[in-house]
């Protein structure tokens, strides 16, 4: 059942788009390509079975720690939403 200003419907197709552009965004965030034997930020070495685990590593677990703390995550801002939502 749809409220307000939006369609049948509606609410899922907010939540499909938002998990997809969450999917996106962590697809876009993965290692590709070949990876490294040291960290490209430290310099260390990046252990065998981490090389393995993760194909295209490039950092070490601690430099990894600290870009992901860094980088934002969605704010939940609803794009999508209908006239009410915006109302806040």
């Amino acid at each position: 059942m749809a409220g307000g200003w939006t369609r049948d419907g509606g609410v899922q197709d907010q939540i499909d788009a938002s998990v997809a552009d969450a999917v996106k965004l962590a697809r876009s965030r993965l290692p590709d390509g070949e990876g490294s034997t040291h960290c490209e930020d430290c310099e260390t070495v990046i252990p065998e079975a981490r090389r393995q685990a993760i194909p295209g590593v490039r950092l070490c677990v601690s430099c990894q720690s600290a870009l992901e703390k860094r980088q934002t995550s969605p704010t939940g801002f609803n794009r999508r939403g209908s006239k009410d939502s915006q109302l806040k």
